[in-house]
């Protein structure tokens, strides 16, 4: 979450609908952000009074956010990173965990939203060491996307794709697949697949997604974990497999195991 104290602009970006709510716009809010405005906010207040734990399930997945990042960078070696609906700055974006454990990291940027877009410039800072870059492109190009990330990343080695909270988006699974598919087929060997989705599997939060989806937002489709495991067809899935988001190698808690939330994820290897 931000603990930035500066008051939020209220100056609207070119070419952004203040009038309809945004998904990254109304997941900032939730993450404790600054980049949303009234209409978004009535929307997250809306989804939580029907499904009050997504706030919990949008923490879980930005942890798992970071927990990935940081076994890739660091137990595995990977320094390269190609985060494909990237959302909103907050607090340890992809550049800065990677960086943090190898500061020659290179990490490039995906997104198609205006107001991301506008934001990219905190996306783009970096060690002296490492690389960031941003590419305006839609999920639904993966050559462009690919050919567009050849400038930063090095085909040649390693590269963990992230698809991060987005592909429900893609209301045909069957494209949703066959985009994951191109994109991994375009990286080469000991490449990874990282990912989560929002999952159905909770009646509660189909009620609260169906309610956002009738305001007119773009719509976002809950699926099953056993949908979800399509994605990782052909790849070598790291433990403990496809889980829960907040079940994904925990770090230690005096609390205890945390709970599940619904919200599935997995990191996979290409062979």
């Amino acid at each position: 979450m931000s603990d930035d104290s500066t008051p939020p602009s209220t100056e609207v970006p070119s070419g952004i609908d203040t009038t309809v709510p945004q998904s990254a716009r109304i997941w900032n809010y939730w993450l404790g952000g600054k980049d949303n405005y009234p209409v978004d906010q009535q929307a997250g207040d809306a989804y939580a009074a029907v499904y009050p734990a997504i706030v919990d399930m949008a923490r879980a997945t930005r942890y798992f956010l970071a927990r990935g990042v940081r076994h890739l960078a660091g137990e595995v070696g990977i320094r390269q990173f190609l985060d494909v609906g990237t959302g909103l700055p907050t607090v340890d974006n992809t550049h800065e965990v990677a960086q943090r454990v190898a500061p020659d990291s290179r990490i490039v940027y995906v997104d198609h939203d205006p107001l991301v877009l506008a934001h990219a410039r905190a996306l783009l800072n970096s060690t002296p060491q490492g690389r960031t870059d941003y590419i305006d492109a839609d999920l639904r190009e993966p050559e462009k996307i690919l050919d567009a990330a050849s400038a930063t990343l090095d085909f040649d080695q390693p590269i963990a794709l992230m698809l991060m909270g987005i592909l429900g988006h893609l209301t045909d699974f069957d494209e949703a697949v066959t985009v994951v598919h191109r994109l991994i087929d375009g990286l080469p060997p000991g490449s990874y697949f990282m990912h989560y989705d929002s999952t159905a599997t909770d009646d509660s939060f189909l009620e609260a997604q169906q309610g956002y989806d009738d305001t007119g937002a773009i719509p976002y489709v809950l699926r099953t974990p056993e949908e979800l495991s399509r994605l990782y067809e052909g790849l070598e899935m790291v433990e403990p497999g496809l889980v829960s988001c907040s079940l994904w190698r925990p770090d230690p808690s005096p609390f205890g195991p945390p709970e599940p939330v619904d919200a599935y994820c997995g990191v996979a290897r290409k062979l």
